[in-house]
């Protein structure tokens, strides 16, 4: 089943739907989840539902025919206001909440948002990126979520609960949003054109751990040839860690000059260590593989015959996420494989001594 074309993201429908028909919508969410399942989409179909002329909004049911509908989908609307990351900036400009420094707090998101509805009975703003709030950003946003305007609907978009500032999350209700099924990223690949055959298809969606993006990420054959060669290494840790991590910082270079790109690079490496660690938590677990069953190959038969004990691979997983966080905040990236790499070696030093 789908919604309005979206599809696996039906039970987040049948919760709006509860919450529409209890007359109890919030004013602001926190849409979390990872990046290329259809979290925006969904964000500007609810829009769309709301913002119809047409139709009642309880039924999440917009005509797709109305001028409010179509200017959804133009992103054009009067009463949608929409924010995102510039791509060449490393966070959301503070110009975008409280406009630039010649119409401080008569331009932006904050002040919009608070202006009499247009065209219908409530102004929305979806925040992309929300991951790119900084400080300053997210200081400029709170007190607009302290006390919403009348009538308003705040959706933030981000990865997780734990990428936002505590004094942001405590102001939103977090609606969670699942990585889509298998099933679902190799009917989308298909529909979409990006692959060829149905067998790069199941491949695709084998290394898309549910998300569309990472799929068409790894339509690369470059990418694809990469990971493997990196999965390899790792199981072979902790010998040859500081080659490894030259060779990642060539990988990430390799991606262009611009800084954001090559980010993105590094941040698709350490989820596929993350993936990696994840696999062989299950196997010493006694579970089976998920997403991808080809990870056996890399990680071997049997761990415990290799000494390697769940807190160590946990403690692994944990350092992965760490340098995730490094890499969003757009730490030096040599440094940050350097440092990432031989640690993930000196947990495995240690648990071999």
């Amino acid at each position: 089943m789908s919604w309005q074309g979206i599809e696996g993201h039906d039970d987040v429908v049948d919760r709006f739907r509860r919450i529409l028909a209890s007359g109890r919508l919030a004013s602001t969410f926190l849409f979390v989840g990872p990046a290329g399942i259809g979290k925006r989409t969904f964000a500007l179909k609810l829009a769309q539902s709301l913002l119809c002329e047409r139709a009642a909004d309880v039924n999440l049911d917009p005509c797709g025919s109305c001028p409010s509908c179509q200017q959804v989908v133009a992103e054009s609307h009067p009463d949608l206001e929409l924010v995102s990351k510039p791509a060449d900036k490393a966070f959301i400009p503070v110009e975008v909440f409280i406009g630039d420094r010649e119409h401080r707090m008569r331009d932006g998101l904050c002040h919009n948002i608070a202006l009499k509805p247009f065209l219908g009975g409530r102004k929305i703003a979806i925040i992309d990126d929300a991951d790119y709030l900084n400080q300053e950003g997210a200081n400029c946003l709170l007190k607009t979520l302290e006390e919403p305007p009348a009538n308003s609907l705040i959706i933030l978009i981000a990865s997780s609960e734990q990428t936002q500032l505590p004094t942001i999350r405590s102001r939103c209700q977090v609606i969670r949003f699942r990585e889509l099924p298998h099933s679902v990223v190799v009917r989308l690949l298909a529909t979409l054109g990006e692959v060829e055959s149905d067998v790069e298809a199941e491949q695709l969606a084998a290394f898309s751990q549910g998300s569309l993006q990472r799929a068409k990420q790894f339509g690369e054959p470059d990418l694809r040839a990469f990971r493997d060669e990196f999965l390899t290494r790792l199981g072979q840790l902790p010998s040859a860690s500081v080659a490894l991590a030259a060779d990642l910082g060539k990988f990430v270079e390799s991606a262009g000059k611009d800084a954001p790109i090559r980010r993105e690079r590094l941040k698709l490496v350490v989820l596929v260590a993350i993936e990696f660690y994840r696999a062989m938590i299950r196997q010493l677990n006694g579970l089976s593989p998920t997403g991808d069953s080809g990870l056996q190959a890399f990680i071997g038969d049997d761990l415990r015959a290799q000494n390697v004990d769940p807190e160590t691979v946990a403690a692994c997983i944990e350092r992965c996420l760490d340098a995730q966080s490094q890499v969003e905040a757009n730490a030096n990236q040599a440094t940050l494989i350097e440092c990432w790499i031989d640690d993930l070696a000196r947990l495995f030093q240690s648990a071999y001594a």
